[in-house]
């Protein structure tokens, strides 16, 4: 017999080291997430996976699912909580949507948008961010970066360049280049790379190929986030790209 939990009263079975995201992925429930990706060891820390596990907070990327768990997440408190996270993230950086070549491919515009957020809310930080076209197929544009490190756990662990790292501590944090010069045009990073393939903004991008998805037709100018991972895990049947 399979062991389950409950999420927001479903019941879901899972396998022993699953965690509480892996198993409602699986089962095509939809947990707000930007910095967890299956394929890569979880840290828990854009915070919007946080659900209610027994009457406490927890990171469902990180918690193992245990046999009897009573999960919420769908519910107001939490996702209004995940909205003033996902406003904090527009306002520390500078996501101008409708510049932006990402927009309609986009995770944290689809997220906000599946949260209804309407406005940023808080005043705009609009920190002083450096672009970096040093390489002649890679733009670093770190105005976007919302530091869910998967650049750099896709550089290290599958791609072993290690290109990427953060540095510094709150607003002062910013993504660096591990080059003498820090820059990428002094790496090995290729476009072809995971590293680029990872970004959930505009952040990181192959230069040359912004436009080749008019706007209108990308992935979530029709479709949620919700609706599109839950497609995207019936038809990979949990193995996500």
């Amino acid at each position: 017999m399979s062991k389950t939990i409950s999420i927001d009263g479903q019941a879901v079975a899972f396998s022993d080291g699953q965690t509480i995201m892996d198993a409602a992925l699986a089962a095509g429930i939809y947990i707000p997430h930007l910095c967890h990706n299956p394929e890569f060891k979880p840290h828990g820390s854009c915070k919007l996976c946080t659900v209610k596990v027994n009457g406490r907070n927890v990171a469902s990327c990180t918690m193992p699912a245990v046999e009897g768990q009573e999960v919420l997440s769908d519910t107001g408190e939490l996702n209004a909580e995940r909205l003033v996270l996902t406003q904090m993230l527009f306002v520390e950086g500078n996501h101008l949507c409708p510049g932006c070549e990402k927009s309609g491919n986009c995770q944290l515009q689809a997220v906000a948008y599946y949260l209804g957020m309407m406005s940023p809310h808080f005043n705009h930080f609009y920190p002083q961010r450096e672009v970096d076209a040093s390489h002649p197929d890679v733009l670093l544009d770190r105005n976007r970066c919302i530091y869910c490190e998967l650049c750099v756990r896709a550089s290290r662990d599958v791609d072993g360049k290690s290109v990427f790292g953060l540095s510094g501590r709150g607003i002062g944090t910013t993504l660096v280049v591990n080059s003498t010069s820090g820059r990428l045009g002094d790496t090995s990073i290729a476009a072809t790379d995971k590293a680029m393939q990872v970004c959930p903004t505009g952040a990181l991008l192959v230069k040359r190929r912004g436009f080749a998805v008019p706007i209108g037709d990308r992935i979530y100018d029709h479709l949620s986030i919700k609706d599109h991972l839950s497609i995207k895990e019936v038809q990979t049947g949990g193995d996500h790209e």
